[in-house]
């Protein structure tokens, strides 16, 4: 037989539309499958957070308005108030952080048992979120950092003295509550060591409430602030944050340490962020403490918003001005009295923070 036998002329092929494959752009890509509505997924609040599992408190919200027996119930360990559920985060949800204070949608098994592992698979809008920048790092990179979600109030602890207090550090803080809408709330401990005043006046121009606490004093005014409310700690090492929140939420067992005789730092012993319900009702989110608080995140805009006797007076500011230079037309504004010239001084101190004026300085009067 030849080798041409049982061949079959070559014949040139017709295409057409459905022989060609276009391959979608990564953003336009279809969607294989429908994402599921997990309909009965249950609440949780996001209380703590550890290389990628989430503790969370289901059936139990921190609304300011839950009932304080529930609260104290749960102190004392009575009563039936919500299980903690460990979970995963979802795949669906992609490279969405999710922070101490989030209020999320969980899926899987949420019984609480030992060794159980549900499912985040949805992430509630965020009332508020207070980040930082690391500009801290040594590359500078200006990346905004979550630190914790939905807190309407941040309690910025510090020394009087042991360790002696860091305005410019307080400063940025007060910064990063500006942008995250939150009501600041400041914290002197150790009073026994040194007397407030020289501090409390710094910071009156800008209308922040304090509270001051000592060794052995009582806490009265601090539980009465923090009632029915999500309050966020910070501070640097050393202030006494952690005791602090030992004697607010019996139980807690949280670290503490001393301060370095020779450096006149802390030493770290909070090393992730962890709610706590108080016994009177409300939350409390302790936090690790810092040494720095990049704000390389936070506009002018912002700073400028949390001084309203001054806005109107940047109208006639040049395009650009970051109300530093010579060139503000704040200056005359105050010059002709409508603005207390004082607290043109303290958003200029903010808004140096927030340019880089190093935050180590720790005099009370440092511009």
């Amino acid at each position: 037989m030849g080798a041409d036998v049982g061949r079959r002329p070559l014949r040139k092929r017709q295409y057409d539309e459905d022989d060609v494959r276009v391959r979608p752009g990564k953003g336009s890509r279809p969607r294989t499958r429908l994402r599921p509505a997990h309909e009965d997924a249950v609440e949780g609040f996001v209380v703590a957070v550890d290389r990628g599992r989430y503790t969370c408190l289901v059936t139990a919200g921190p609304s300011a308005g839950e009932k304080r027996r529930r609260a104290r119930d749960r102190a004392s360990g009575a009563g039936d108030d919500g299980r903690l559920v460990v979970a995963m985060k979802a795949r669906e949800l992609g490279r969405k952080g999710i922070v101490v204070g989030d209020r999320v949608s969980l899926v899987g098994d949420v019984s609480g048992a030992p060794d159980t592992l549900a499912r985040v698979v949805r992430v509630e809008p965020r009332a508020s979120m207070l980040r930082r920048s690391a500009d801290d790092t040594e590359d500078t990179d200006g990346i905004e950092r979550p630190v914790v979600a939905n807190a309407d109030q941040l309690v910025i602890v510090t020394a009087l003295a042991d360790p002696p207090p860091r305005p410019r550090m307080i400063d940025r803080m007060l910064v990063a509550a500006f942008d995250a809408d939150i009501e600041p709330l400041l914290c002197l401990t150790k009073s026994d060591l040194a007397p407030p005043e020289e501090l409390v006046s710094l910071y009156a121009p800008l209308g922040v409430p304090y509270v001051v606490v000592s060794k052995g004093g009582t806490l009265d005014e601090v539980r009465e602030r923090l009632r029915d409310r999500i309050s966020v700690l910070v501070g640097h090492s050393g202030v006494g944050k952690s005791t602090l929140v030992n004697a607010l939420v019996p139980g807690a067992d949280r670290a503490v340490s001393h301060v370095n005789a020779v450096t006149g730092r802390g030493r770290h012993t909070s090393t992730s962020a962890v709610a706590l319900a108080l016994p009177d009702g409300g939350w409390i989110i302790d936090t690790p403490g810092v040494r720095s608080f990049g704000l390389a995140h936070v506009s002018v805009e912002t700073v400028l918003a949390g001084f309203p006797d001054l806005v109107e007076g940047t109208v006639e500011c040049p395009k650009g001005c970051n109300h530093l230079g010579e060139e503000c037309a704040l200056d005359g504004w105050v010059a002709a009295g409508r603005a207390d010239p004082v607290r043109l001084v303290s958003l200029r101190r903010l808004l140096a923070i927030r340019e880089g004026a190093p935050d180590d300085d720790r005099r009370p009067d440092a511009p």
